[in-house]
């Protein structure tokens, strides 16, 4: 009997896996995943890159629509929907991360929530039905990724969700829509040709795009397979394929169903206590360290003139060494002033990376005492890096602290309860407290839900303030933006 070709073999994966081969430890692990993808979600909203992709987005019309989290007055066809909640997921930086590297659910939930509201179906789309396409788009994510040596480590040339979240986008609509194994393998080959976009635009308004874009051109590249619309029936195998994203690509045929295990059930996600990259999180928390034993205590500015030096051991990551950060999102992406923040402040959240907190005279005066050396020992990998933070006052004495797994690591976990906080201040920043309530009562038992529209619903939320007044240098009109557009 002819073996399966890989492209195959993924193919099966999403036809054929049902809800019957969801663990329980799967099902609560992908729970939390949800709610905290739609708290940070909720919250990016607010930001100044969803308000401009959302005004983009609104020259887009059609009879069939989806909503936009938070956003009660504000729907767009499906796949602008999941495109500008994808960027909001991402906006801050905020969303859950998984090893290998990449952030699985941005590319995924917003398909679902999209999908829900614009293709009804009869019987309705249970949250059973959503949980199982959740978490095949999550698997075929951490399979591709396991096939290749250089996916292990915080990518250096193509952001992850831009790559195998483009695909886990597909495989979710597949599942979800009930393709056949013919036309998954059809998704999945037009997905390939829509997947990737460079590092270069990490700690930039453009990276918060890659997510958005891998939940849009998920959903299309399954609409055009619906459709009759061919590729290569073996885009998984080939090196000038899908291989063309990594150097090591080493892709093998994917087990039976009948022993398929779950990449979830092996390996759990992080979840972060404040919006910024993963490994600054290992910054944060040896700092914080130190911060407490020269203290004074929390919410007391400590003097940046008592320092005179700042080595932070930490792996050679390029793209999270930002000395002097300008923007939000290259503070997001800047080891230097994570550390700095919390020798400061004792603390870093949301308002730590506002504009005004990243220019304070005391910051740049700290920022310019760091230095950085990379111990030969100290991988950047998610799974193994650490942060050793030497701090030295100018009377010469000198404190040191290291993180090996910051709070929220997979190995050091976030409570149920801490999630559920995160959740709720995330989220009230848009949705009335009674609706937030509702939401985690309803993920939390999302398994028993029998109508998806249910979560939608809830997502809606009220009307919200007016976002115009928050971005005035940002604002022309849509018609003066794109006239090309508007006139067509």
């Amino acid at each position: 009997m002819m073996l399966k070709s890989v492209t195959e073999s993924f193919a099966s994966l999403i036809h054929g896996l049902t809800a019957g081969h969801l663990t329980d430890s799967v099902i609560q692990k992908s729970k939390r995943m949800i709610l905290d993808t739609l708290g940070v979600g909720l919250l990016g909203t607010s930001t100044g890159v969803f308000h401009k992709v959302s005004q983009y987005s609104k020259i887009y019309s059609s009879n069939t629509s989806s909503t936009v989290w938070g956003q009660s007055d504000f729907r767009l066809p499906p796949t602008y929907a999941a495109f500008v909640n994808g960027v909001a997921i991402h906006s801050m930086d905020f969303d859950d991360t998984w090893h290998p590297a990449t952030h699985p659910s941005g590319a995924v939930l917003p398909v679902l929530t999209a999908l829900t509201e614009a293709l009804p179906q009869s019987p309705r789309f249970s949250g059973l039905d959503l949980l199982l396409a959740f978490n095949v788009g999550v698997e075929v994510q951490g399979r591709l990724m396991h096939f290749s040596k250089e996916a292990n480590d915080i990518p250096r040339r193509f952001h992850p969700p831009s790559v195998v979240g483009t695909l886990g986008s597909a495989a979710a609509a597949s599942k979800f829509l009930g393709l056949s194994l013919t036309k998954c393998q059809e998704a999945l080959a037009i997905a390939a040709s829509y997947a990737g976009a460079p590092m270069a635009n990490a700690a930039t308004e453009t990276k918060p795009l890659h997510m958005g874009n891998a939940a849009r051109h998920g959903i299309e590249a399954t609409l055009l397979a619906m459709l009759g619309l061919q590729g290569n029936q073996r885009v998984l195998d080939l090196e000038r394929g899908f291989g063309a994203f990594y150097a090591n690509y080493s892709p093998k045929v994917l087990p039976s169903l009948d022993s398929h295990t779950w990449l979830l059930d092996q390996q759990d996600v992080a979840f972060k206590s404040f919006p910024a990259h993963l490994a600054t999180h290992w910054v944060a928390e040896a700092a914080g360290a130190v911060r407490k034993r020269l203290g004074p205590p929390g919410g007391i500015l400590f003097p940046a003139d008592h320092i005179k030096k700042i080595v932070l051991r930490i792996p050679d990551v390029q793209y999270v060494n930002r000395p002097f950060p300008d923007s939000e999102h290259e503070a997001r992406h800047s080891f230097q002033y994570v550390a700095c923040a919390m020798l400061l402040d004792g603390c870093v959240t949301v308002p730590s990376f506002h504009k005004p907190q990243i220019h304070r005279p005391q910051v740049r005066e700290l920022l310019g005492k760091v230095e950085l050396e990379h111990p030969p020992d100290n991988q950047p990998n998610f799974n193994s890096l650490y942060c050793e933070i030497s701090v030295t006052l100018q009377d010469g004495s000198t404190f040191t602290e290291r993180s090996d797994t910051f709070y929220g690591h997979w190995r050091k976990p976030l409570s149920q309860e801490d999630l559920r906080g995160k959740f709720t201040v995330n989220a009230s920043r848009t949705l009335s407290w009674d609706t937030v309530e509702s939401l985690i009562k309803v993920v939390e038992k999302l398994e028993d839900l029998e109508d998806c529209s249910v979560l939608t619903t809830l997502l809606k939320g009220s009307s919200p303030p007016e976002e115009a007044s928050k971005y005035p240098e940002d604002n022309p009109s849509i018609a003066q933006s794109l006239p090309s557009l508007t006139n067509m």
